[in-house]
């Protein structure tokens, strides 16, 4: 596998493919020990170790750079309103690819400026966003939705829903405006990156946790499930990222 790998710029070696290999691997096996067709001390997937995954090279993006990110975006391209959207989005929410493609107008709470996001692992959650995304996604809909309050909120002039391949389009143009971008291989999740660094150093790691959408202790085991932060907490995270106030903010510790 490691042999074989297509090599990209970002390629460490095949580390991931084997990695995948194995787990593939040891999972087959566990259910042919679970169905009887071996016995668990005969499992030989258990003997090859796997190879540890290496610390990833995404990184917070500074404001500067951040900036010049969002001016290629909305001044380039056959669609820099919905890529300005696009970015808007990630930078305020942290979301994920599939989080966004996933919104519906009826996910759209416009009382209290709140986002339903699923994401991967069939986790969901409300997100507080600032009341000018808020009017700019029902705008945008307005233009190009066909009134399904079921379909995809997403979409192209032409109103076919987003898709993945809008990432693939908008980073690699930015690319061509900024070297760095293409050399470095920016991408949307570099922006979830950027978000959520910024929230941990400025109002804990709770907040940035929930503002994540992780559902799990992590690192801080069984006490995160007594510190969690509240959806009001985020809220007021968002607003200091925004400078924008929130419905939601002035009720925290209320």
């Amino acid at each position: 596998m490691q042999a074989n790998v297509v090599a990209r710029r970002n390629n460490r070696g095949g580390r991931s493919a084997a990695e995948h290999l194995v787990a593939a691997l040891r999972c087959l096996y566990r259910r042919a020990v679970a169905d009887g067709y071996l016995d668990a001390a005969d499992n030989p997937a258990l003997k090859v170790d796997k190879p540890r995954r290496l610390p990833s090279t995404r990184r917070a993006i500074g404001d500067a750079r951040l900036a010049q990110i969002n001016e290629v975006a909305a001044s380039t391209g056959d669609d820099p309103a919905l890529d300005a959207l696009l970015i808007r989005l990630h930078t305020e929410t942290a979301c994920r690819r599939g989080g966004a493609l996933g919104l519906r107008l009826k996910d759209l709470d416009t009382d209290q400026c709140l986002i339903f996001l699923r994401e991967k692992g069939s986790t969901s959650r409300w997100q507080p966003v600032s009341p000018t995304l808020t009017r700019h996604l029902l705008a945008h809909h307005a233009e190009r939705g066909d009134g399904d309050r079921e379909g995809p909120l997403l979409r192209y002039r032409d109103g076919r829903a987003l898709t993945y391949r809008r990432y693939d389009y908008l980073w690699a143009r930015i690319g061509q405006h900024l070297r760095w971008v293409h050399t470095q291989q920016i991408s949307t999740h570099w922006l979830r990156h950027t978000t959520l660094t910024w929230v941990e150093r400025t109002y804990g790691h709770a907040v940035a946790s929930a503002y994540a959408g992780h559902t799990d202790g992590g690192a801080s085991g069984s006490t995160a499930t007594y510190v969690r932060a509240t959806l009001h907490e985020v809220a007021v995270a968002l607003a200091g990222l925004t400078g924008e106030e929130h419905p939601l903010a002035a009720e925290a510790w209320r």
